[in-house]
């Protein structure tokens, strides 16, 4: 489903808005959401002059539906995965309520990040239906449905039947499967830790809040002293206040790291549908080689192994040979048949390979850049809310000095 002649290059994309809405959903239920203002404006139109921005609402939903039909029709691209639907990893004075103007405001962000990364990547952004996403208010869930991609997801049912089936499984697939669950782990093992770190920082913040109140009260029993003792208390009070926007900041650090927690489940992805591909060829090579034993024990009339034929051949005596030949010939036909499917499956997995780890090894370079800069902009937050806090006591010792 590709747009040849779009480019997503040539137009910039930004979720501007979040509206929280009422209306009736399909059980015809009163229920409370939030819609999302998409824009979307050529940086150059073909005359060479900017055009008019265009802009429409979405819900989270219709961002999950956009996701489920790229995950179907591209299984050998990690799909970027979506902001969270619910807080997670919060600390106690966040808010988990999915409705918080801040936690909407979060949402918001990611929501322009995960189109901004199926833009930016080199094949998703050819989509048909992501143009459409962008482009068409009306009628876009019937068009995303008309194409059939729910019918061709795979089961969870068969994808767990292949993981544990699969005789002879690539170890580069199995080995990132694992280094996906380790990822996983220690970013959500970070998280924690860092929402633990951020509960008894903003206790330790606010607590110096308690220096201001006394040394404001001090301040008014003394006559010399007084006014030192009422400046540091200012400075205490600006210090305890400060952790509100370090905070919220943090958060975003936070969100950059969730998104890789998420990603590691579009990793999975890949690689449970490369199991399928696996699974489905050798299912394809079992049946062929039953089919080739089969005509070869009727051409033989020997019977190798152990068959229901084989004993109602017993029981009722032999086939006629006008019979045998009929059953020989369907076999053949069968077996070329099996043959070509065998090739075709046998491309297919090879193509998958291919093209799976071609956008493994993309998405490896996004993971390592933004994982870097993410870690030193925490690295540069926490030593600038160490200096305030030294430029804080520094400010304090100077009031003290002039007292």
């Amino acid at each position: 489903m590709t747009e040849n002649n779009f480019s997503l290059k040539k137009i910039e994309i930004s979720v501007s808005e979040a509206e929280k809405r009422t209306g009736r959903n399909a059980m015809n239920m009163q229920e409370t959401y939030t819609a999302y203002l998409i824009e979307t404006r050529s940086v150059e139109h073909s005359d060479g002059q900017s055009v008019l921005t265009d802009s429409l609402w979405r819900r989270y939903s219709e961002f999950e539906l956009l996701r489920n039909y790229l995950l179907v029709y591209y299984p050998h691209i990690v799909v970027p995965p979506l902001p969270e639907k619910r807080a997670e990893f919060v600390w106690h004075k966040l808010s988990a309520d999915n409705m918080d103007p801040d936690f909407v405001e979060r949402r918001r962000i990611g929501l322009e990040n995960f189109l901004l990364r199926v833009a930016s990547h080199p094949i998703l952004c050819r989509d048909k239906i992501f143009y459409l996403f962008l482009t068409q208010e009306g009628n876009w869930k019937e068009t995303v449905n008309e194409t059939g991609f729910q019918l061709k997801a795979d089961s969870r049912l068969k994808a767990l039947n292949a993981t544990f089936r699969v005789k002879n499984p690539d170890k580069r697939f199995i080995e990132l499967k694992h280094y996906s669950d380790e990822l996983q782990s220690v970013i959500s093992h970070l998280l924690r830790v860092r929402a633990r770190v951020a509960d008894r920082l903003y206790g330790v913040y606010k607590v110096h809040g308690n220096y201001g109140r006394v040394f404001s009260e001090w301040s008014a029993i003394e006559k010399e002293m007084g006014d030192g003792l009422q400046s540091a208390g200012h400075h205490m009070d600006v210090y305890a206040a400060s952790i509100d926007d370090i905070l919220e900041d943090e958060e975003h650090y936070a969100d950059q790291l969730k998104e890789y927690l998420f990603y590691a489940e579009a990793l999975r992805a890949v690689c449970r549908k490369h199991e399928l591909t696996q699974y489905d060829l050798e299912t394809a090579a079992q049946d062929l080689a039953a089919k080739k034993q089969q005509c070869e024990e009727l051409a033989t009339g020997t019977v190798r192994t152990f068959s229901l034929k084989g004993m109602t051949t017993k029981l009722f005596g032999q086939e006629t040979p006008e019979q045998r030949e009929a059953r020989i010939k369907m076999l053949e036909e069968q077996i070329k048949e099996g043959e070509q499917q065998l090739k075709s499956k046998n491309l297919e997995g090879r193509e998958f390979v291919k093209n799976a780890w071609a956008d493994i090894e993309r998405f490896k370079e996004q993971k390592n850049h933004d994982l870097k800069e993410a870690l030193i902009s925490y690295a540069v937050m926490q030593i600038s809310m160490c200096k305030k806090g030294i430029q804080v006591w520094t400010n304090a010792k100077e009031c003290f000095s002039k007292m």
